[in-house]
């Protein structure tokens, strides 16, 4: 994870490739069965930790957002703050989602764990700066489909976790795209990045491309395509639904309510 300042523009395009934050996970492998069978619970003092991380984020945030908009670009001590805290989150996100067996570090730094980020600072376009509220709805309401319609279906992947020590391979790269997505959209929202987030259904495979990790780059069958659409789409109808009956149970409080006397 790249978190000191050059002002140099690192993340320029390269070859006409506009460069995104990336997301290192190891190869995937066996995992213990019952780890996975209590990962949730194991995972509770990480998950009040990163909440608590996720409450001073957004206020530091809210500050660079000023700074952005007078330098041009984050300061450094914001900039290395809220990559920790992404980098923290996404530890523990790539846990609780089954794509790792070992127990992240209560730490900032992490240079053994299987799961790393990079991310570049660069100059931002003040004007993106400015609007970055509205820029991002799109990218963080497909976030929102695909962790809905992830865990609508994660009892069905802590099952076979369970049974098979090991998430099935269109699974794994399914979460993984989930991850890595929900990765750069933290990385745009929190002024990290100005590279909007996209390539969710993976990259692009190249002649004689090295691959650094499992996910870099991250290369989806057609399985781990579908499984995206199906998160997408469970996704939409349980917020679909979710909306409906909630307007549905305010009509019928409304009807119920006696008439106003004149």
């Amino acid at each position: 994870m790249t978190t000191g300042w050059d002002p140099r523009p690192p993340s320029a395009p390269v070859g006409g490739n506009e460069w995104l934050p990336v997301l290192d996970i190891a190869a995937p492998a066996r995992q213990r069965r019952w780890t996975i069978l209590l990962r949730w619970l194991l995972l509770l003092p990480q998950f009040i930790v990163v909440g608590l991380l996720s409450f001073a984020a957004f206020f530091v945030t809210v500050a660079g957002w000023f700074a952005a908009l007078v330098l041009g670009r984050l300061p450094e001590g914001i900039y290395s703050f809220l990559a920790s805290v992404l980098a923290y989150r996404t530890r523990v996100g790539a846990g609780a989602m089954l794509l790792v067996d070992r127990y992240p570090p209560f730490s900032f730094s992490a240079p053994g764990y299987p799961v790393q980020i990079e991310v570049r600072p660069t100059e931002l376009n003040r004007l993106a700066v400015l609007f970055r509220l509205i820029l991002m709805i799109p990218a963080v309401i497909i976030v929102a489909l695909l962790q809905y319609g992830w865990a609508a279906l994660s009892w069905v992947f802590w099952i076979l976790g369970i049974v098979l020590g090991r998430l099935p391979a269109p699974v794994y790269a399914a979460t993984a795209a989930v991850a890595r997505y929900q990765l750069r959209t933290s990385a745009y929202v929190s002024l990290l990045t100005p590279a909007y987030p996209k390539r969710l259904f993976g990259d692009e495979p190249e002649p004689m491309q090295k691959a650094h990790s499992a996910t870099r780059p991250l290369l989806l069958g057609t399985g781990a395509k579908v499984l995206l659409v199906v998160f997408l789409v469970l996704g939409l109808g349980g917020h679909t639904a979710q909306n409906t009956l909630v307007s549905y149970d305010g009509d019928e409080k409304a009807g119920s309510r006696p008439a106003s006397q004149p």
